[in-house]
């Protein structure tokens, strides 16, 4: 362990919303291994997933709400704009728990209180940025471009899942590079994701047809499901009727997908919403991974089915794209270009081999990124921390 007194060090993370942040619970448990005295605050909870029930300390600050701006023209494929309201009551319990480090989720208001009363707080402050996106950058913004750089002036570190991201804090935001520290932690667990078994066995399953193409999301225009059906359409027009489409998820658009997958006679299975703890089963039984997202600052659908030794096709829009070497482990493409899409999704239904060989590269890939080792570079990134002057 790289970090001196683990046990007297008092570690807070601040999220707005930790609602379907699932995923973090792993990542958490093994973080507060290392630091008994971490705290996880947020004002949206849904509860520990199954198997990580109190592995980490979570305290419900208030109610999260979200308070919608104007939407640019741009944004209306992308993710929504506004900001988050949050509870003020978050100072006061900081200033009770008195951490050293002071983990905070992008710029929400929390992130700007606990730079303002740093002077008195006496903590460091280490900013986690997902990834970069037009929507989330807000580079057309000069006022929260200004608002975002006088926050970097006074924050200790950040870290960032991509290249992409850390491209923005420092060539955008003017961090100093030796604060940005690259590396994708929001990482995935097979067995987070298997905790259900008894609920999570796919439905129809002997009437799938191989292979089995996934999506993963909500059915919202920004994850650009529309986009995919159009590219089986295109598939079917060109003879290929041999291959199924799983949809697991649900949003306001279903029903107007559903209609049209109908009008267009589609093999695709539409699942819904499945509790995270059951998602592995469907990884397990699919063959394939699309992401046709339209804007995403991570895709840890991305990360989830490359453990599952899943070749990906993923869009040239996602965060985790970065995570994909084309045609090695999967492959890029335009979710807005369906053709190229449909030519992308044949060569696996007529190269079936190609399945099993990327599928074993998407395994090599992720083997590094664990929760272990996510919690041990957040450990490193906390060491260099406190070391700074």
């Amino acid at each position: 362990m790289l970090v001196n007194n683990t046990e007297n060090l008092r570690i807070a993370w601040l999220f707005p919303s930790l609602a379907g942040g699932n995923y973090w619970h792993p990542v958490l448990c093994e973080f507060s291994k290392i630091f008994k005295q971490t705290i996880v605050y947020t004002g949206n909870w849904s509860g520990f997933s199954s198997g990580y029930e109190d592995t980490f300390k979570i305290q419900v600050v208030g109610k999260t709400s979200y308070v919608p701006t104007i939407q640019p023209a741009q944004s209306q494929e992308g993710y929504g704009r506004g900001f988050i309201n949050v509870s003020p009551r978050i100072v006061t319990l900081l200033y009770q728990f008195k951490p050293h480090i002071i983990f905070a989720s992008g710029f929400s208001l929390w992130t700007l209180l606990s730079v303002l009363l740093k002077p008195l707080g006496r903590w460091r402050i280490v900013i986690l940025y997902e990834g970069s996106s037009p929507n989330v950058d807000y580079q057309d913004s000069p006022i929260r471009s200004w608002v975002r750089r006088a926050i970097v002036k006074s924050v200790d570190a950040f870290i960032t899942n991509t290249s992409s991201g850390s491209n923005y804090l420092t060539k955008i935001l003017q961090a100093q590079e030796n604060q940005v520290f690259s590396r994708p932690y929001q990482v995935p667990d097979s067995q987070a994701l298997l905790k259900l078994m008894k609920v999570s066995q796919p439905s129809d399953e002997i009437n799938l047809q191989r292979p089995v193409f996934l999506f993963i999301g909500q059915l919202i225009q920004r994850k650009g499901l529309e986009y995919l059906l159009k590219a089986c359409v295109i598939l079917q027009s060109w003879g290929y009727v041999n291959y199924t489409l799983m949809v697991l998820g649900q949003g306001p658009l279903r029903d107007e997908l559903e209609v049209f997958s109908k009008q267009h006679n589609l093999n695709i299975q539409w699942i819904g919403w499945v509790d995270y703890g059951s998602i592995g089963a469907y990884f397990q039984n699919a063959d394939i991974f699309v992401l046709p997202t339209l804007e995403d600052t991570w895709g840890m659908v991305v990360m989830e089915s490359m453990l599952f030794g899943k070749p990906v096709m993923c869009s040239k829009y996602a965060g985790a794209a970065e995570m994909i070497i084309d045609g090695v482990n999967g492959y890029l493409f335009n979710p807005k270009e369906p053709e190229e899409l449909a030519k992308l999704m044949s060569s696996f239904i007529d190269n079936p081999n190609l399945i099993p060989s990327m599928g074993k590269e998407s395994q090599r890939l992720i083997a590094q990124h664990t929760p272990v080792a996510a919690a041990q570079f957040l450990a490193e990134v906390t060491e260099r921390t406190l070391q700074y002057e």
